[in-house]
């Protein structure tokens, strides 16, 4: 069965998007969304796409449409994921879900009203490379540590310094580093071990307030989690999960394709997992699956509310505030 899809955003991430979701063999695209008509237009037709919009109303209205990507800027997702399933569309949205946990739960009670689907495009816990982190677990013994990490030096950063303040880098839209790259962290560990009993942080801001890079600890039971992400520096170091009998080492954390565990008596295991180029393939997958069961109670959920609750309290504890903290109707 086809699922005809819509695109909110054409930037690259919405192309690289595309890329991915065109090896789908149920993902059909049918419309594009852009502010302007033109831009929407000239969008749709590159990418095979018969309809286009500058009206989220039209959009959420057409009949055409079964499920909508959502690739705008963080602070827009509640209002257009909230439209869209209100409307009977299924709603993909980009990392993070949402600006907060309020806008988040919000935009959960739509889904679950409305018998819809509403899945965060957390591409690294939909892929093999995670599946095999989590069936693996259990080898490792009681855990005791797990170290994610994810540095990735910005390009936007330069211009941030010569006063060119862009997304990434804007509070206005609930962006940072926390909430840009962190999340990429953040969510991977509440899926594997929950909520943990204590949150510590701390960041580093820039010269408008927003996080540029930070550090979280979390205590659980009987482990330690620490999270390192930034936006302004690279990371060379490997992600790691340690235990009592050995150490899974993960080479990058969003994307989970080359893991290997280190046993304690000198043996190691390296994972057999499928290599993607572009692993955005597999959230689609996901989603098209939730859809086809009809799967909108499905327990992805409770890792996005999870994350949300972190973000949240990280947040608090930093002075990280945005707009959309104080903003809660659609």
């Amino acid at each position: 069965m086809k699922i005809n899809f819509a695109v909110i955003g054409t930037s690259k991430i919405t192309e690289t998007f595309l890329e991915a979701a065109g090896k789908v063999a149920e993902f059909r695209l049918r419309g594009v969304y852009s502010r302007s008509m033109e831009k929407a237009e000239v969008f749709a037709q590159k990418h095979g796409a018969e309809l286009f919009f500058d009206d989220l109303h039209e959009l959420a209205a057409s009949r055409e449409i079964d499920a909508v990507y959502i690739a705008s800027p963080n602070s827009l997702h509640v209002s257009q994921s909230i439209l869209m399933l209100q409307n009977g569309k299924h709603v993909l949205c980009e990392k993070p879900v949402a600006s907060n946990l309020k806008e988040f739960e919000r935009m959960r009670a739509a889904a679950v009203e409305n018998h819809v689907v509403l899945l965060e495009a957390m591409r690294n816990v939909y892929s093999p490379g995670f599946a095999a982190i989590r069936k693996h677990l259990s080898k490792l013994g009681s855990v005791r540590r797990v170290s994610f990490q994810y540095c990735q030096y910005s390009s936007r950063y330069d211009k941030f310094k010569n006063g060119i303040i862009e997304n990434a880098f804007n509070p206005a839209l609930s962006n940072g580093a926390l909430m840009d790259i962190g999340v990429y962290c953040i969510h991977p560990m509440a899926a594997l071990f929950g909520r943990p009993l204590k949150v510590a942080s701390s960041s580093l801001k820039l010269s408008n307030g927003i996080d540029g890079a930070g550090t979280v600890l979390l205590e659980y039971d009987g482990m330690q989690g620490e999270l390192l992400y930034s936006k302004i520096s690279d990371s060379k170091v490997p992600s790691q999960i340690q235990g009592e009998k050995g150490t899974m080492v993960i080479r990058e954390i969003p994307n989970p394709q080359t893991v290997t565990i280190y046993y304690r008596d000198g043996k190691t295991d390296n994972l057999d997992i499928p290599k993607a180029e572009n692993n955005m393939s597999y959230e689609v997958e996901e989603f098209i699956k939730l859809i086809e069961e009809n799967a909108y109670e499905h327990p992805y959920l409770q890792n996005s509310q999870m994350e949300m609750e972190l973000t949240d309290q990280v947040r608090r504890q930093q002075k990280i505030i945005f707009p959309a903290d104080e903003i809660q109707t659609v």
